[in-house]
């Protein structure tokens, strides 16, 4: 696996502060780049385009909302001056001089080229529902009531499949207000997350197939209906499933 964070320090990450999430939900306005967002807000814009599966950060649309992770408070992009947009547009002045001649530059034979490596993929694994049932809660941890993830009603001891292969890096109940938990890590650092189990069929350390049966749903540990609670990571960062879901 490319990712080899410890296990305790995610289940801390987890379960840290019951069900509070830091993050805020911005619209772009025009005029509003993927940069000057991440500048304002402080937050990599690398970390947003990939919490909100930007590929192209020029694509970015009047209107569209944008999660910003770790965000306390939703903020006002300055706009760019007139003075430094057309800055680039202002001709520079001839100088009156005529040009000095200089004499060609000689390249060393013995110079050494400049390789740069290519940036590295982050390919993000392709995920399969865990269950099939009607969607209760979506993700939505900016809410009033913080949502890390989707609440999928199903019938009571429904199977429930792995979204991906990966390895089983936590199961247990010792997390509260989950139940009987599973998180499985994939490849490129992410991991999903299943809670509120009726019983977990795999243990830790396992290797799990994509679709394979590994609990049977139940229900939330303060009670009420049959669901699964599915949540979806890439390292600290809480991501939305659907995005990811087919």
């Amino acid at each position: 696996m490319a990712c080899r964070l410890a296990v305790p320090v995610f289940v801390i990450l987890l379960g840290a502060c019951g069900n509070s999430v830091q993050g805020v939900y911005h619209n772009v306005e025009r005029g509003e780049t993927l940069y000057r967002i991440g500048k304002t807000y402080g937050v990599d814009s690398q970390r947003i385009a990939r919490v909100n599966r930007i590929r192209d950060p020029q694509s970015l649309q009047v209107g569209q909302r944008l999660y910003i992770p770790g965000a306390a408070r939703v903020k006002k992009i300055p706009a760019v001056s007139p003075a430094a947009a057309n800055a680039s547009k202002t001709p520079l002045p001839l100088s009156s001089q005529k040009p000095k001649k200089v004499s060609p530059l000689v390249q060393s034979r013995t110079a050494k080229k400049t390789v740069t490596s290519p940036p590295v993929k982050t390919v993000a694994p392709r995920f399969n529902w865990p269950v099939q049932g009607t969607i209760l809660r979506n993700f939505d941890p900016a809410g009033s009531k913080p949502s890390r993830g989707l609440e999928i009603a199903v019938p009571f001891g429904s199977p429930v499949r792995s979204a991906a292969p990966g390895k089983v890096i936590y199961s247990g109940n010792g997390i509260r207000g989950y139940g009987n938990l599973l998180i499985i890590e994939h490849e490129s650092s992410y991991f999903t997350v299943y809670g509120f189990n009726k019983n977990n069929l795999v243990h830790t350390g396992a290797f799990v197939g994509k679709g394979e049966k590994i609990a049977l749903a139940g229900r939330p540990p303060d009670g009420g209906t049959p669901r699964l609670h599915f949540q979806v990571r890439q390292g600290k960062d809480v991501l939305d499933p659907l995005l990811f879901l087919p």
